[in-house]
């Protein structure tokens, strides 16, 4: 929209708002790649002198418009009461993060190897994925919880057993950059929990 034919001129929140949902938007359609300040303010019904004034380049616009978009995700360990359902709605919380951005996002991001890695350091919603103490201390504990409950013994459950969910979700991250509800599932239902259930009858034979 051209604001001197309106006769107005945003400013502060609003005109922010209004570059910020225009990047996601131009990240949405065309990708990290393509994305260009003059794009962005065009959508945004602005000049691009105005993102300069508050953005030195793209990727710092992109970091703004990303944090604007990715929500919160909680520390909490799941507790549901069945070791599925909690390592289901644990994987669920580390994607939401990546299902807010899309995937279009993430494969123009991917190709652009150094900007990821700045993007995902400023990101703490990221920053989570590169701390496999952090990670590997979820998974241990929410097994601690099953085997409370009687769900499974975790003597002789190797640490690679433990984080296998982890481990297979930050390879579709990397292989397909979009992971879907269908792929938690089945890295559940189809590996996880099965491959449980067997160390467990193994152990007791």
């Amino acid at each position: 929209m051209d604001e001197q034919k309106k006769g107005t001129r945003r400013r502060g929140e609003i005109l922010e708002e209004a570059i910020m949902d225009a990047t996601l938007d131009e990240l949405d359609q065309i990708g990290y790649a393509h994305l260009t300040m003059e794009k962005v303010a065009d959508r945004a019904g602005t000049n691009k002198a105005v993102l300069y004034r508050r953005w030195a380049n793209k990727y710092e616009l992109v970091i703004a418009a990303l944090h604007k978009r990715l929500p919160k995700i909680t520390e909490a360990v799941p507790n549901t009461g069945n070791l599925r359902d909690d390592v289901y709605a644990y994987l669920q919380e580390r994607i939401r993060p990546l299902k807010a951005i899309g995937v279009q996002t993430i494969r123009g991001l991917m190709m652009e190897p150094l900007i990821w890695r700045h993007i995902a350091a400023a990101m703490p919603q990221f920053a989570q994925w590169k701390s496999e103490n952090k990670l590997t201390a979820a998974m241990t504990a929410m097994m601690k919880n099953a085997e409370k409950r009687g769900e499974v013994c975790l003597e002789g459950l190797s640490p690679r057993i433990i984080t296998l969910p982890i481990d297979l979700l930050q390879y579709e991250l990397i292989t397909k950059q979009e992971i879907s509800d269908t792929t938690v599932t089945e890295i559940v239902d189809e590996i996880f929990m099965p491959l449980i259930r067997y160390s467990q009858t193994a152990d007791q034979s």
